[in-house]
């Protein structure tokens, strides 16, 4: 990840749509671990879709995949940094598949979704560090978290057959 120069304000993030959605509806402009509050914001939202209207959660998956890397790509470019930190529509992406995914809607499942898709967004195991090192553009920023998520839940479903 570039080292950002320029932190959009909310005057910014109210102007251009694709800055409010790519840094999270305001949850990237944490100056601190923004990744981390962007996945939190993500994963609060998305707990009531998965539980009350599931169909609406996977319907917004989808659109979020598919306009992930429109909406990661001109964020960064409009802050003029490949990648920002604070760009974190790639971690609502993440998580919601996380949360989609799970043995079972539930605290612990939902607590270790969290949990892991942090993990493996921050430490970047391979490939996750090689696909953020060399895969650019929107579709880089989004292919490298979809990754992590899919590694979070291989994890997730291990430890269920291993516990069951």
């Amino acid at each position: 990840m570039s080292n950002p120069t320029h932190w959009p304000s909310w005057t910014e993030l109210r102007q251009h749509p694709a800055l409010m959605l790519g840094f999270g509806f305001g949850s990237g402009l944490a100056r601190k671990a923004p990744g981390t509050w962007g996945t939190l914001l993500g994963w609060l939202l998305f707990i009531p879709l998965v539980v009350y209207a599931p169909v609406v959660a996977w319907l917004l998956f989808g659109l979020g995949l598919v306009a992930g890397s429109w909406i990661c790509g001109r964020a960064a470019e409009l802050v003029g940094v490949h990648d920002h930190g604070g760009i974190v529509w790639d971690e609502f992406v993440g998580i919601w598949l996380v949360v989609l995914l799970l043995p079972d809607q539930a605290w612990l499942w939902w607590l270790l979704a969290f949990g892991l898709f942090r993990l493996f967004d921050i430490i970047k195991p391979w490939p996750i560090g090689w696909l953020d090192r060399h895969v650019s553009g929107g579709f880089g920023i989004m292919l490298d978290d979809v990754v992590a998520a899919v590694m979070a839940i291989a994890s997730i479903w291990l430890i269920f057959f291993m516990v069951s």
